[in-house]
């Protein structure tokens, strides 16, 4: 563990190695500007002290404000997260607003832009790849639509944190807003920010379900595989969800009513069986895939090289996933509920949570928030919290939201039901700062926009997509196929998220429910990204919700594979599962609802399809089992089950590692660490530590000789399914490494020269004494901002970026501090934050962020959560106002002028 004071230096960012996670090539400086920096920031200490504090918030005094109708109070606490107290939901969004943007503006001011596909404006042409792909997918287009169809009273709430926002940029400088301005103006950006719109709320929404998208890679990855292995062995690596040995989130109830697809289908958890009224299920396969053929899979490989260059800021969409769990009183040591999350993204710095408390002095209609938690800066109210009366967290649900169609396109039109119909078209022109504007010409099909036309574009005007060589071995795969028949070689994208649905309605909604009816109203109209919702309440209920718009498809697609877009029955049929017809459960027999992005339901109870890529279910079996075993749990047994980092993995493998035969002595040192170790990966342990890198190099020679890198291993729970199966069956051909002519490897080869391997490397890594080896000096936390924290330059990567913190955990584990096996060890993603609420005390409630509430590069607030995060620790969250005025670290007063 490294301690980091943040108002001290920054420790040196490590060089990149072959084994570092592989960051977005953002905004690359040339080295004469970085000269340039260099001299201006070492200047003078005192101006380098007084540039950076400029920018940082006041939080102490009192601020005017014409748009205020009443006095605001801004409570802070030691690690200045904010509580704010008016008399109006007016007043209230417009502080929220305010405060985020003192905090946190040109992280705001950067997603705007990003979601509006406008970066190139800031950052150049660097920005332009992703600039590209979201003008072709339309998000601030589709924002614009929602924008019309809220509820008046979000709408004013969105208007009023706008006026926030706009007050705290109001006669400030941009050196006054964020350092990075003052960097950026040295590069010779002459940049003022716009006016904040509601829209630019609606709009980061969007980024947010483009993370949470679905099986968008896994459809990619399925038609890869085929092409390379063949159906059969494909069907290895995509192992299906293992109903009898783990369990779904939901064990009772089905649909019904509806009969001969009438309206009125309901979810009844007390139904027993699917019932008359179920919707249809697609067939698992019915000849509508066409994604395996050679053209198809090269447009394929265009297409994921398109969305490689969508940097980690907007999401990538794979390895993240999230717990979170409620149990009723009869399970804890104070006979009342206790709710607990803690989602799984990707890391950033600042982080993508920001912690806040809503406070109407007095409650009415009028102003009916009473609610804390963790909100996204730039949108109002809080995303995951408590008020007064209920609890509620997210985990991904990661319904199939989303379909790629191969298309057969002639000229301007494409291929239809037999028929020959014109794409729609668009223009987009995108400004690029210091070169000559782009103009992109959009073309869709009626099932979305064209993404391989993105490819094609960039080949001809000599714009860098392609991130990893992908498309060459995927082509060369290809052409080595029997030629099939393909249909097209364009591909065009379905997504929910391009339909516009009001799902900021159910976010303000939410913060307002007060039982198990208002909650479930609420959540009607949250559409995209979809999510698992578990429920507490005071009066000591539990619940759980599925969410989400999930397409009802035509009898020839069933999701899994790319869909010939000239067929109709592989359409989406314009209708969804109806929201009441989704799984939801009050007061389960059991007592306890864990949610680890499982499978919501037996297909056999329930019909209706919402996918077949669910998470495989070890976090989740793993939380089921610690929940069932403890009567008695509290907030602290609770927290100790979020840090939880048995391996599943390790359970399995382990015994097989153990039966191998290894040279005595210093190859052996790492096996006899085996002998003892009780599958926990903590960060002190030597044994989680030489597991790791045989697991990783185990990976590597089973599957590294036959598939290409897109597709190799990221030993996440998917991989620990496939090599689970694979074990017992010493001879299975995927053991054999191709490459070797004169010898058919077995298990036994491949794990014998895993262990080797992992002997040698972790001597390179740490050192030659096995006791000396530690699992978190290798699986280091490291926090990038993903803007000039990515500039290319030593000593502006230093000012932004923090690093160095050994954590526990790993992929797939309950303290899912997950690594990419294809690149290293170092976490890629991990819990974004952590909470705990039980029911009977709001103020013995706990939570912790990954980074603090500052976006403001050494600001004491900056990182000040993260060394508590690494430790497992969570701070105090108290909810009543005498508790949040007696943990008052600074009070600011915001009052209308005059």
């Amino acid at each position: 563990m490294v301690d980091h004071d943040p108002s001290g230096p920054v420790a040196e960012a490590p060089a990149a190695t072959p084994s570092s996670p592989s960051w977005p090539r953002w905004f690359r400086w040339t080295t004469g500007i970085g000269v340039l920096l260099v001299l201006a920031l070492v200047a003078g200490l005192t101006t380098a002290v007084v540039v950076v504090r400029r920018s940082w918030p006041q939080t102490g005094g009192e601020l005017s404000i014409s748009a205020l109708e009443g006095e605001v109070r801004v409570v802070r606490d030691d690690h200045g997260i904010p509580q704010i107290y008016a008399d109006s939901t007016h007043d209230l969004m417009l502080a929220q607003g305010f405060v985020h943007a003192q905090d946190r503006f040109f992280e705001m001011d950067v997603r705007r832009h990003a979601t509006a596909g406008r970066l190139s404006e800031l950052f150049g042409d660097s920005g332009l790849e992703t600039d590209l792909v979201v003008r072709t997918l339309g998000w601030r287009d589709v924002a614009e639509q929602e924008l019309t169809m809220l509820r008046p009273a979000t709408r004013s709430a969105l208007d009023a944190y706008a006026e926030g926002v706009n007050a705290y940029l109001e006669g400030r400088s941009t050196s006054e807003m964020a350092l990075e301005y003052t960097l950026l103006g040295l590069t010779g950006l002459d940049y003022q920010p716009e006016s904040w719109s509601a829209v630019d709320s609606v709009a980061w929404l969007k980024a947010m379900a483009w993370d949470l998208r679905g099986n968008l890679e896994e459809e990619i990855g399925r038609a890869i595989a085929i092409a390379t292995v063949g159906e059969s062995r494909a069907a290895d690596l995509y192992p299906a969800y293992p109903y009898d040995e783990r369990a779904p989130i939901v064990e009772q109830g089905g649909v019904v009513g509806g009969v001969g697809g009438g309206d009125g289908r309901v979810f009844d958890q007390d139904a027993s069986g699917p019932g008359g009224g179920a919707l249809p299920r697609p067939p698992a396969r019915d000849g509508g895939s066409t994604g395996t053929g050679t053209g198809t899979v090269a447009a394929l490989a265009r297409v994921r090289d398109v969305l490689a260059g969508v940097p980690a800021l907007l999401g990538r969409g794979d390895g993240l996933g999230s717990n979170a769990w409620v149990v009723d009183g009869d399970h804890t040591d104070t006979g009342a509920p206790i709710l607990a999350n803690d989602p799984h993204l990707g890391i950033s710095l600042p982080g993508v949570w920001t912690q806040v408390g809503l406070h109407c002095r007095t409650l009415s209609p009028e102003c009916p928030y009473d609610v804390a938690g963790f909100s996204f800066s730039g949108v109002p109210g809080v995303v995951i919290g408590h008020n007064r009366d209920i609890a509620w967290g997210f985990t991904n649900l990661g319904p199939d939201v989303t379909d790629l169609y191969v298309e057969r396109v002639t000229g301007d039109t494409w291929e239809y039901d037999g028929r020959q119909l014109p794409l729609t078209e668009r223009t987009e022109r995108i400004e690029v700062r210091d070169g000559d504007d782009v103009e992109l010409t959009v073309r869709s099909t009626g099932h979305g926009p064209l993404l391989t036309d993105l490819a094609r574009f960039a080949d001809e005007d000599g714009i860098e997509i392609t991130e990893d060589g992908l498309l060459d071995q995927v082509e060369g795969v290809a052409a080595a196929q029997e030629a099939g028949s393909t249909g097209g070689d364009a591909i065009s994208l379905a997504w929910t998220a391009l339909t516009p649905r009001p799902t900021v309605d159910a976010l303000l909604a939410l913060n307002r429910a007060d039982d198990w009816t208002s909650f479930r109203q609420a959540l009607s109209d949250f559409a995209v990204p979809g999510q698992n919702v578990v429920y507490a309440d005071t009066e000591g209920h539990i619940g759980y919700q599925a969410t989400g718009l999930v397409p009802v498809r035509g009898p020839a697609n069933d999701g899994r594979l790319p869909a010939a877009g000239w067929r109709k029955d592989t359409d989406w049929t314009g209708s969804f599962v109806p929201y009441d017809a989704l799984p939801s459960v009050l007061d389960p027999e059991s007592g306890i609802i864990a949610t680890a992005n499982q499978a919501v339901i037996d297909p056999s109870r329930y019909p209706p399809y919402l996918t077949s890529d669910w998470d495989l279910g070890y976090r989740s079996d793993r939380i089921n089992r610690l929940l069932a075993a403890d009567d008695e749990l509290s907030v602290a047994a609770m927290a100790a089950i979020q840090l939880d980092d048995r391996s599943a993995i390790g359970e399995a493998l382990t015994p097989y590692l153990l039966d191998i035969d290894l040279p005595a002595g210093y190859y052996s040192d790492g096996q006899r660490l085996l002998r003892s170790w009780n599958y926990q990966e903590d960060a002190g342990s030597a044994a989680a530590a030489y597991f790791n890198v045989v697991w990783r190099e185990v990976l590597e020679r089973t599957f590294g000789d036959e598939l290409p890198e897109v597709i190799r291993p990221d030993g996440g729970d998917r991989w620990f399914a496939v090599v689970s199966a694979l074990l017992p069956r010493g001879k299975n051909g995927w053991w054999d490494d191709v490459r070797t002519d004169d010898k058919v490897e077995r298990r036994s080869d491949i794990l014998h020269d895993a262990m080797i391997a992992a002997r040698d490397e972790l001597t390179a890594l740490e050192s030659p004494s096995a006791r000396e080896w530690t699992w978190g000096r290798l699986h280091e936390l490291e926090l990038r901002s993903s803007t000039l924290g990515e500039s290319g330059i030593g000593i502006v990567e230093r000012i932004f970026n923090r690093g160095g913190w050994e954590v526990g955990g790993g992929s797939s584990l309950v303290n899912a501090t997950a690594w990419d096996a294809r690149s290293g060890y170092q976490v890629v993603t991990a819990p974004s934050m952590r909470m705990i609420v039980p029911m009977d005390d709001l103020d013995a409630a706990r939570w912790i962020n990954l980074t603090g509430v500052s976006g403001h590069a050494f600001h004491p607030h900056y990182t000040d959560q993260t060394d508590l995060w690494a430790r497992g620790e969570t701070l105090p969250w108290v909810f009543s106002e005498d508790a949040v005025t007696d943990a008052a670290d600074d009070v600011l007063l915001l009052k209308p002028e005059g």
